[in-house]
């Protein structure tokens, strides 16, 4: 139809008028009977709101309030009330500016803050405003939208106070209601993040009760990772106040070693009467792997001090592992060649087998200490000697040469792993022979039998005490190695006085005090002991300009940065020292320090600063990019997020570093996925274990193999043999890849390497410190790996733990039931009850618990003393349990 032409030049002029005329038609259509009549009520109230008349103001005022209170709206829509009302929100401002001060006029306030909630322009803070001058009411009753919005506003309130220096009295009071308010609704992250804010964590232990304290302090602790310092202590210290308060004692105690703080686990102790926790507590701390003296203030009986000693020196671990392989059935000894299974491959790889064969013999030596690994048999060593081949054990130790000897004699230690007294009556008869390097192996291998076991009288010192000053050089090593890793973490004042006169000695040899300064290191891990740090200092000082460029010379940084494992600034004071250092080791002690003091804090600023130094194009020679890659992957592997972002990072690093970092980022990468083998990362070891440099494709080797530590995975495995017959003619190589086939099926797949333990909350520091002297040493896999101190690769044992859960009775011994075993769920501030494991399976106990997952029990007969099930665990007996 035609327009018609009268109608338009008439309707120009009315325009605006109709328009308006039009519009309110329309929204007057759109609305329904009851929403008009609604609209129309508000519209009526708003104006009675500004009648002189007091007393309908305040009918008004009620029938408004009542209005929006009562009207409950879906999630997605403004609720009508306010969307009516918002048009108004302008007139209703001004006429509150101009109404005289009256309980009326806090009414309209109250009214005026929740109009804010949809209204107000950015950064105004009005809500926060109006309700400061409103009256001191609940505010919940307004709903959890308008507290929330509060809260928001609040923090930004507080924060702007806090810079002018303004009396925050007022806004404090608010928090209280609001705290409240969050913790009955079980929203209480937002009650701790609101209290973070103002920075009054304090506040919470008033508020949380018996329903919601789980899950506050499980709030608080997974925050703790994410907060820079001195938050995240402050954080750890409220959770761990709060679970002594509600008497869940082993939580407390795993706070407690998180903050490292040995007074709170002492308060735990004393707190606690019930002998049957701290059992459990004990079981806890030597997975942990501190070393811990009771008195009779957390133990005031005798004997049962005596027995929960037992527990924390570790002395059932041997035992529970033993029952674990019986279980599984893999008591059966495994020979070098079941691990090569060289028959799958074709007819290649067995042609080369002749070259070289003592580093070959040195490699089945390796191979087969890491597979029997604490079975106590094997079919090199433990030979029975009354068969035809007298003494056959003997023979297998002279196919090594010189120093491979040392190795072989120490790989018994090795196999008779935490068995103590059978340990030190086998290695017993190699103390009597005449070859210096066989003595040596066999200290060293009474040090690793001893490892992560303490023991009263002391034997690792009472038979190597006597060693550590002898002439020959092997010896000294083999002693002073064996007590480090029999000593590590006991921060032993006893082992300080002899070690540490030997780092001034200036008649000892280089490898001598390296090693001296590593077994310190460990001893004294995470202590910040100033008089270690002191000599270690002064025999770096002393090293002359040849000394210096030596291989094993980065092993004394290290040894420094032990001392400061994870204790964040403490190392700042040491750290100006070494800046005082020759040049040429300078930017090494620096970054090995950094590194080690910020290891596992996930702390991004650290991250970004050793990034720079790995982004520098630097002339060759220059050493310490390497320790700085490390860094990368010793910081961040604190959680889970870190540890994407890290290996993201480290590709960027393989595209543009330069040689000696990219012969450094596979080493990272093994850091960051030890004995969890992520697929992606896998991929990127494969293509480099194929690199033409023969430094960056052997240290992809080994972390291919410290990935896969104690996995049994099956591609890791297929990816080794076929690097096996590919490598056949070069025997660094092949040897590189023995030593990662023997460490893929560590302990015949029952042990682990990783750090992080208790659901990844608690990092072992003995553990990280063994890992890192590793990959420190394979820094230089030609000189020290490849050369004669292969050995080194015996500081994994540090790290070595049975993956498993082993349920036991109240008088400790195994007890089989029922467990789920899945994929552990993050259920940190979800609502209601969330399933904590996916996709699980029922075994009986004991289990393997592989990376990343989670066991419960399928069970309620039992209740378990342990929130995290894993390693030891007590279960009692659950007094309400009937039979179906």
């Amino acid at each position: 139809m035609a327009p018609d032409p009268n109608r338009a030049g008439a309707s120009s002029s009315a325009a605006p008028k109709d328009d308006a005329v039009a519009k309110k038609k329309v929204e007057t259509e759109d609305l329904s009977d009851e929403d008009l009549a609604l609209k129309q009520q508000l519209e009526l109230y708003v104006e009675r709101v500004q009648d002189p008349d007091a007393g309908l103001q305040k009918v008004a005022l009620e029938s408004m309030r009542q209005e929006i209170r009562t009207s409950t709206s879906s999630m997605t829509s403004v609720p009508k009330p306010l969307k009516f009302l918002r048009p108004h929100y302008g007139t209703l401002k001004a006429y509150y500016e101009i109404m005289p001060k009256s309980d009326l006029k806090k009414y309209l306030a109250d009214i005026l803050s929740v109009l804010a909630l949809t209204m107000s322009a950015e950064g105004e803070r009005e809500s926060l405003k109006y309700r400061l001058l409103g009256s001191e009411g609940d505010i919940g009753s307004w709903g959890h939208e308008y507290v929330r919005n509060l809260a928001g506003e609040i923090a930004q309130e507080y924060a702007k106070r806090q810079t002018e220096e303004a009396p925050i009295d007022d806004l404090m009071e608010l928090v209280q209601q609001i705290v409240a308010f969050h913790m009955k609704h079980n929203a209480e992250p937002e009650a701790v993040d609101l209290l973070m804010e103002v920075e009054d964590l304090d506040l919470l232990v008033e508020h949380v009760d018996k329903t919601n304290f789980r899950r506050t302090c499980l709030y608080l602790a997974s925050s703790a990772r994410y907060l820079p310092g001195p938050d995240d202590m402050l954080v750890s210290d409220i959770a761990y106040s709060i679970y002594l308060k509600f008497e869940e004692y082993p939580n407390a105690i795993q706070i407690a070693l998180f903050l490292d703080n040995m007074q709170y686990v002492k308060q735990v102790f004393t707190s606690c009467d019930d002998v049957l926790r701290k059992k459990q507590f004990c079981y806890i701390l030597a997975r942990h792997g501190i070393t811990f003296e009771l008195d009779d203030t957390m133990v005031a009986d005798d004997e049962d001090r005596e027995m929960l000693q037992e527990i924390i020196n570790n002395s059932k671990l041997s035992e529970g592992y033993l029952t674990l392989a019986r279980d599984i059935e893999v008591m059966e000894p495994k020979s070098p060649e079941d691990i090569y299974k060289a028959h799958l491959l074709d007819g290649r790889a067995s042609a080369g087998a002749s070259v070289d064969s003592a580093r070959q013999n040195l490699a089945a030596t390796l191979v087969n200490a890491f597979v029997n690994a604490g079975f106590g048999q094997d079919k090199l060593m433990t030979v029975a000697s009354d068969s035809s081949s007298s003494g056959s054990s003997g023979n297998w130790l002279f196919k090594n040469k010189e120093h491979g000897k040392t190795s072989a004699a120490a790989s018994l230690g090795m196999i008779l792993l935490w068995d103590v007294d059978s340990g030190l009556a086998q290695l017993d008869k190699y103390f009597h022979s005449n070859d210096n390097h066989v003595i040596a192996g066999a200290l060293l291998g009474v040090g690793i039998v001893n490892c992560s076991i303490k023991n009263d009288c002391d034997p690792a010192m009472a038979l190597l005490g006597d060693y550590t000053d002898k002439e020959d050089a092997s010896i000294r090593i083999g002693a002073i190695m064996g007590l480090g890793i029999a000593y590590a973490g006991s921060q032993n004042e006893q082992l300080r006085c002899k070690l540490a006169p030997i780092l001034n000695d200036t008649k000892a040899s280089l490898d001598v005090i390296a090693f001296t300064a590593i077994s310190l290191g460990l001893i004294y891990v995470g202590s910040c002991n100033e008089e270690v740090a002191q000599a270690i200092i002064f025999a770096l000082m002393d090293r002359s300009e040849s000394e210096l460029g030596e291989p094993l010379t980065r092993l004394l940084p290290l040894g420094l940065g032990l001392l400061y494992l994870g204790k964040q600034e403490n190392v700042e004071a040491t750290a100006e020292v070494s800046k005082t250092f020759n040049e040429k080791i300078r930017k090494y002690c620096d970054m090995t320090l950094l590194s080690c003091a910020y290891a596992g804090t996930g702390n991004v600023l650290k991250v970004q600063n050793l990034l720079g130094h790995c982004s520098q194009h630097l002339d060759k020679g220059e050493a310490h990019q390497g320790p700085a890659v490390l860094g990368i992957a010793m910081v961040a592997m604190a959680e889970e997020l870190g540890v994407e972002m890290a290996i993201r990072s480290l590709e960027h690093l393989l595209q543009y570093g330069e040689q000696n970092i990219r012969r450094a980022v596979p080493l990272a990468l093994g850091l960051l996925c030890i004995s969890n083998p992520k697929v992606n990362v896998m991929d990127t070891l494969s293509r480099l274990s194929h690199d033409t440099d023969s430094e960056v494709a052997m240290a992809a080797v080994i972390s291919l193999g410290l990935i896969g530590a104690g996995t049994n995975n099956a591609r890791i495995a297929g990816m080794l043999r076929n690097l096996s017959s590919y490598y056949y003619k070069d025997t660094s190589l092949l040897f590189c890849v023995r030593i990662a086939q023997g460490l893929v099926h560590l302990g015949k797949g029952l042990l682990t390497l990783n750090p992080y333990h208790s659901d990844r909350f608690l990092l072992s520091p003995t553990a990280l410190a063994g890992l890192i002297t590793m990959l420190h040493a394979c820094l230089d896999m030609k000189a020290i790996v490849l050369g004669k101190y292969h050995y080194v690769l015996y500081f994994l044992v540090l790290a070595m733990q049975p993956r498993m859960l082993l349920t036991v009775d109240e008088n400790l011994k195994p007890l089989s039931v029922p467990v789920r075993v899945g994929q552990a769920v993050d259920v940190v501030g979800q609502a209601g009850r969330p399933k904590t494991i996916t996709g699980f399976q029922t075994h009986s106990t004991p289990v393997l618990l592989a990376a990343g997952d989670r066991a419960e029990l399928a069970t309620e007969k039992y209740i378990p003393l342990s929130p995290i099930l894993e390693g030891f665990v007590i279960l009692k007996e659950n007094p309400d349990y009937r039979e179906e």
